[in-house]
Formats: structure tokens, C-alpha cells, sequence
């Protein structure tokens, strides 16, 4: 039963096409379009695409973005498009959100992911995820599959458009990561890149103390590769994170129906 995973982030939708919905298959066809041209998708992409028997997805984007995906696929295919909403719980992972359905799906979807990924490696541990991406979010969860909470802070994108905005002098093209950067353009990306790093590693330093374990940590998002190099913790770089996460759901899903 072949199943489409949609993936709508700020800047761009990814998606990818499985042959069944199941961890760890392997996408007979994938791309990606920035989110101003996903109008394209039906004469493009997924114009040559057979009809996909399922689909799920996950969306961060504005509801009228979605619903032009929506319109892409009902003008292809007869196959209804379901959304991801974070809830109490689902797929062996606990929400500890005060509000569940209040926590960005992209969030929650990566976390499953993860989780999953962590049990078929080995024995539970607690977990560290960010997505790097226009927003950054770093996400705790114990040992046990019960999400503790996460941050929310702004991408490298983001902390320099604030910088030239409210900083005179300060428009200046993008320089390198430096331990002692001695130029303004250095300065600027290694400041954006520390602080990050750094909030990573706060909350590292908050799950073990709390576990008392040593977290699996898992990195995914359009710039993860920028950030891995840059961190003095281990992380597991993984770009089919939330894909990964579509399909475990994809298949609890299915397991229950």
C-alpha cells in the first residue's frame, strides 16, 4: 500500500513516496519546493507519481498553505490528506505539554521519530532532539517515552536579520565559525551558532541530571549539518527525522484501524 509523507515547514515542503508505510522503508521517489512554488507540485513532481494509496503529513504552515496541497493532490489523485496534531499520546510516546494539541506537530512527529530510532538501536534512554531550521526547538524526553518539555529559539537566519534591524553597520555578508573570531562577519556567525549550541547543551546538562542517564541526542532540520560540527555533544545527524516519525505513525495508525 504505497504512502505519501509530507513534510511543511516555514521555508519549504518535503515530501517523500514509500511503498508501504513501515520504519525504515526506503522512498521510491522524494523532493522538495519552496513553499511559493508548491502550486507547481501537480504539474511537476508528482505529475509522473501513480496514485499514492495513503497520506499523512505534517504541517507547520499557514492552514492556506495547506490547504494548496490539498488542492495539488485532490487535482492528481482520489486519496484523502490527513494532518498530524500533536496529542496526549501516541506511537509509545507521552505528551507533557500543558496544552498537547498546542505543541507544534513538526515537534512531535520528530520526537516519534527519534524514540524509534533509540529502541531499535539498542536499550531505552532519554532522548535530546533539535531541528535546525528557521526555528530551532530542542526537545527533552526521558527514559521511559514522556516528553519533559523543549525550547524554542531563533534560527542563524533569524539572529542576524534581528542584528541588521536593530544594529547600525552590521550588513555584512555571512563568515565562518571561529573559537576567536576577529572580524565582524565571524563574529556574527559565531555568536548565532554559540548560542544555539549552547541552549543545546543546557538542556543535554538538564536531562541527564534529571534521568540520570546520558541522553541519545538526535539532530535533523534543513541546517543540522551546520550546527553538528560545532557541538561539544555527540549528535546523531538525521535528515528523514519527521519522515521517520510519518511512518511509525503511519503504521500505529493502521495497526489500530
Amino acid at each position: 500500500m504505497t504512502f505519501l509523507a509530507v513534510d511543511i515547514g516555514n521555508t519549504r515542503l518535503k515530501w517523500a513516496l514509500y511503498p508501504h508505510a513501515a520504519p525504515g522503508a526506503q522512498p521510491v521517489a522524494s523532493g522538495a519546493e519552496f513553499l511559493e512554488n508548491i502550486d507547481k507540485l501537480a504539474d511537476g513532481d508528482w505529475a509522473g507519481l501513480a496514485s499514492p494509496q495513503r497520506m499523512l503529513g505534517c504541517c507547520v504552515a499557514a492552514d492556506a498553505v495547506k490547504r494548496r496541497v490539498e488542492e495539488q493532490m485532490e487535482e492528481l489523485w482520489d486519496v484523502p490528506a490527513h494532518w498530524v496534531v500533536a496529542s496526549a499520546a501516541e506511537a509509545g510516546l507521552v505528551n507533557g505539554y500543558d496544552h498537547p494539541t498546542r505543541l507544534g506537530a513538526d515537534r512531535w512527529v520528530a520526537m516519534i521519530g527519534a524514540r524509534h530510532r533509540m529502541l531499535a538501536a539498542g536499550p531505552q534512554r532519554p532522548m535530546v532532539i533539535v531541528m535546525v531550521g528557521t526555528a530551532v526547538t530542542v526537545e527533552a524526553v526521558d527514559t521511559q517515552g514522556r516528553f519533559l518539555g523543549g525550547l524554542i529559539l531563533p534560527g542563524h537566519g533569524i539572529m542576524l536579520r534581528a542584528l541588521e534591524s536593530g544594529t547600525a553597520g552590521l550588513h555584512v555578508p555571512t563568515g565562518e565559525v571561529r573559537e576567536f573570531p576577529t572580524n565582524t562577519s565571524d563574529a556574527l556567525t559565531s555568536g548565532g551558532t554559540f548560542a544555539i549550541a549552547g541552549a543545546i547543551e543546557r538542556m543535554v546538562q538538564h536531562v541527564r541530571q534529571r534521568c540520570g542517564a546520558e541522553p541519545a541526542c538526535y539532530m535533523t532540520g534543513g541546517a543540522g549539518w551546520k550546527m553538528a560540527p560545532h557541538m561539544s555533544v555527540p549528535f546523531e545527524l538525521v535528515e528523514s527525522l519527521i519522515f521517520d516519525g510519518l511512518l511509525v505513525i503511519a503504521q500505529a495508525r493502521a495497526a489500530k484501524a
